[in-house]
């Protein structure tokens, strides 16, 4: 018996498999039964298109594609919108203050000086020293001026010896005149002749007039002597009155030369307990200070610590320091502890006006003018809405702010949709910082926008 092969090919029939078992599908499925083309093909099974996976996968797509187109327009008109910085209106004080520096003086320095020239022989008084009034500061060598009060006591001595000559002279002549006359009486006019007569009264005349000459030589001699003996009184100079010594530039044999501006020696102050700040006040805050005024001011030696002091003169007259026009004010200062010095550089604050429960805005919301015009809300319509062009948005104004006065300005306040709306305001004083309102339509609470940017900037 031979072996073959099971699954060999059998020649002219079917293969050995498909003669042994038949298909179970085939064998069970009865002989009526429609069968799909399909399946006796083997080809896959058509499903209804919204069964499809490609087509909710589309779809998603499409959801994410709009979705992110819609996140970046709402970004977009975000970063596009304004953003304001505001401040509430409210009530308040303002003070309105001026600014000003300058140096500590006494009220009033005295300069001492020398109206004579020589060497100085003795200083009796050195700087911080008091002194009263009549008390000799300074002693210059007196020897030339001794010499020159006796040259003078010796001239007004001769001629007061030369007026006595003359007056024996008019005496002389006097009674030569006298006889004369009277023998020409009791003669009836026949001796002395007439030439004898004119002879003595011109004697007289001539003896008459030496006598007033020397009576003014002898005037002469005094005021002489007299301007000596003062010269020899001013070598020892003296203080005019009482105060304290600031500065000193003397020494014992120092030699003073008096010429045509006299030499300070010392420099005194009348009086430390009452010093005066000269401040120099700049042209555009001086219409504000006024006398009686209040300030108080500081200086580096007592930073904190405040001084007070009353304004007693504004000047008229100007300065000009690096093309700055100031003026001249005083303010008196009280220095009884004399913590204070002459010469300290102060910085003074005065007290101009001041306002108090008035209705306040800072400065930047006056100055404020919006660039950028927001629209009233940002695309709520969806992602339409948003790809829709719009027309530019317009700024709502009151009707105040039509209105024209000479002192009318405005400042823009945000309203409830997000809006800014101008409203009319009349300025007061400024402190620099806030400003009174005392006109408009502001009021209590309303917001005022002080600057504007965008989210991009921020």
């Amino acid at each position: 018996m031979t072996n073959q092969d099971p699954q060999a090919p059998v020649p002219n029939g079917p293969p050995a498999t498909a003669l042994a078992t038949p298909p179970p599908d085939k064998a069970a499925a009865p002989a009526d039964t429609d069968v799909d083309p399909a399946t006796l093909l083997n080809e896959p099974v058509q499903h209804a298109w919204y069964r499809r996976p490609m087509v909710w996968s589309g779809v998603l797509a499409l959801l994410l594609l709009g979705g992110g187109v819609w996140w970046w327009q709402a970004r977009k008109a975000a970063n596009a919108a304004p953003i304001y910085n505001t401040q509430a209106v409210a009530r308040g004080n303002l003070t309105l203050t001026v600014t000003a520096n300058g140096t500590l003086q006494p009220t009033r320095t005295i300069n001492i000086g020398s109206e004579l020239s020589g060497t100085v022989l003795k200083v009796n008084v050195d700087v911080n020293d008091s002194v009263k009034k009549g008390q000799v500061l300074v002693v210059l060598d007196t020897a030339k001026l001794d010499d020159q009060v006796m040259r003078s006591k010796a001239a007004l001595s001769a001629a007061n010896s030369k007026v006595e000559q003359t007056q024996a002279t008019v005496e002389e002549t006097s009674a030569s005149l006298a006889r004369y006359e009277a023998v020409a009486k009791l003669s009836g006019g026949k001796v002395p002749s007439k030439a004898e007569l004119d002879t003595a009264r011109a004697t007289l005349k001539r003896a008459r007039a030496d006598d007033a000459s020397a009576q003014a030589g002898v005037r002469d001699a005094q005021a002489a002597l007299s301007t000596d003996q003062t010269n020899l009184s001013k070598a020892s100079i003296r203080a005019p009155a009482d105060g304290v010594v600031l500065t000193r530039t003397v020494d014992p044999g120092n030699a003073v030369a008096a010429s045509l501006q006299a030499v300070t020696l010392f420099t005194l102050a009348d009086d430390l307990t009452k010093l005066r700040l000269w401040v120099y006040v700049d042209e555009a805050d001086v219409s504000a200070v006024k006398v009686g005024q209040s300030a108080k001011f500081t200086v580096s030696a007592y930073l904190s610590r405040q001084f007070p002091a009353r304004i007693t003169r504004v000047g008229f007259g100007s300065t000009i320091t690096d093309n700055v026009v100031t003026y001249l004010t005083y303010l008196d200062v009280d220095n009884t502890d004399l913590s204070l010095r002459p010469g300290m550089t102060a910085t003074a604050t005065i007290t101009a006006t001041k306002r108090t429960d008035v209705l306040l805005v800072p400065n930047t919301s006056l100055r404020y003018t919006p660039t950028v015009v927001a629209a009233p809300a940002a695309a709520k319509g969806g992602v339409m809405s948003s790809l829709t062009p719009r027309m530019p948005g317009r700024t709502r104004q009151s009707a105040a702010s039509g209105a024209s006065t000479a002192l009318a300005k405005q400042v823009w306040v945000l309203s409830k949709d997000g809006v800014p709306v101008a409203v009319a305001v009349t300025p007061g004083i400024s402190d620099g910082h806030m400003t009174e309102i005392t006109g408009g339509d502001l009021t209590v609470g309303m917001l005022v926008i002080t600057d504007q940017k965008t989210a991009a900037a921020k």
